[in-house]
């Protein structure tokens, strides 16, 4: 049984182009589904019609065995986790993981006793007496998803909460947000525009794009096997390159090629022979861009490299690593 399940949702604002179109998804019990896709893509629609903030034009949503298309928010028993962190600034800490507790008529002593086990959980304990313009970026996101996940709620719906905090408190709230999964395992669907982001925290990953449903499947998947041209490309950083490789006897023009998946090798076995047009240091790898087909092209360099700007690098691929893509850029590639 799917705890979450979308069938043949539509989604218009006006006289627009539909923000989404003709979306089936299916959300397991216990899942991490990190939904990706550029501005514009309907991601947030998505998570607010899950919601019930807003109705769908056509289609049905179903909560476990319940469609909920019609019911408001409140009886849907779903969590918000908002990418501004919307608490209570007048409140402590301790009030603000208490207060949905309040509002349903929980007893004090449970409130009292599921407040210091979510503050535990989310290691908020030195913070409970502090109200919120005393907290830090990654502490009072802490508690925003405490307050989501004190009611227990079938589901939890996350809207980029980690986009506005610096590399390194994302880095380590990423790596919490998993584990309190682990320990509270519900269904989750994690909104972002950051392709890091959703491989690091999905189980599986939903790409969409203009409104549609580009491809899902598990992290690796949707990266070493692209559906379209449309994901190899936004999947990756640096973005997936376009070289032609029929010198290599290959009838295709254009092949896809991720930038870590270019080898250098002697002259008399090289495919391109470019020249270094840059080179851009990442501490464990070098990027170095090369000129290939009147388009720049980065290869990713692990570990220490010798060369310089100006130098001939031959570079060869294996086949299973290249990507190829009919006109309408749907793969080809068995």
């Amino acid at each position: 049984m799917s705890a979450i399940r979308l069938e043949g949702i539509r989604k218009s604002f006006g006289k627009g182009a539909p923000i989404l179109s003709d979306l089936n998804l299916a959300i397991p019990e216990g899942e991490r589904l990190a939904v990706v896709g550029p501005s514009g893509a309907g991601k947030t629609t998505l998570l607010r019609l899950i919601a019930g903030f807003e109705k769908p034009d056509a289609g049905k949503i179903f909560i476990g065995e319940r469609d909920v298309t019609d019911l408001p928010p409140e009886q849907r028993d779903v969590a918000f986790v908002f990418q501004t962190h919307a608490l209570y600034p007048h409140l402590t800490v301790e009030e603000n993981l208490g207060f949905p507790l309040k509002l349903r008529g929980v007893s004090r002593t449970e409130i009292t006793n599921r407040v210091k086990a979510m503050a535990a959980l989310l290691k908020l304990e030195p913070f409970l007496k502090r109200r919120v313009p005393e907290l830090s970026g990654g502490e009072a996101q802490r508690v925003a998803l405490g307050r989501a996940l004190i009611r227990e709620p079938a589901a939890l719906l996350m809207d980029e909460p980690l986009s506005s905090l610096p590399p390194d408190l994302r880095l380590q709230l990423r790596h919490e947000l998993v584990k309190l999964h682990t320990k509270q395992p519900r269904p989750l669907i994690y909104v972002t525009h950051d392709h890091e982001d959703a491989l690091a925290l999905g189980q599986r990953v939903a790409v969409l794009h203009e409104g549609r449903l580009q491809q899902i499947g598990a992290p690796h998947e949707i990266y070493e096997r692209p559906a379209n041209k449309f994901v190899a490309t936004f999947i990756g950083k640096p973005s997936m390159n376009f070289v032609d490789v029929r010198k290599a006897g290959y009838p295709q023009a254009g092949a896809g090629v991720r930038p870590e998946h270019f080898e250098m090798c002697s002259e008399e076995e090289a495919w391109f022979t470019p020249r270094i047009e840059d080179l851009q240091f990442g501490g464990s790898h070098t990027d170095i861009v090369v000129r290939l087909n009147g388009s720049d092209v980065i290869v990713r360099h692990f570990g220490k490299c010798s060369r310089r700007v100006g130098d001939v690098l031959p570079l060869r691929i294996r086949p299973e690593n290249m990507h190829f893509f009919d006109e309408a850029g749907n793969r080809i590639q068995s």
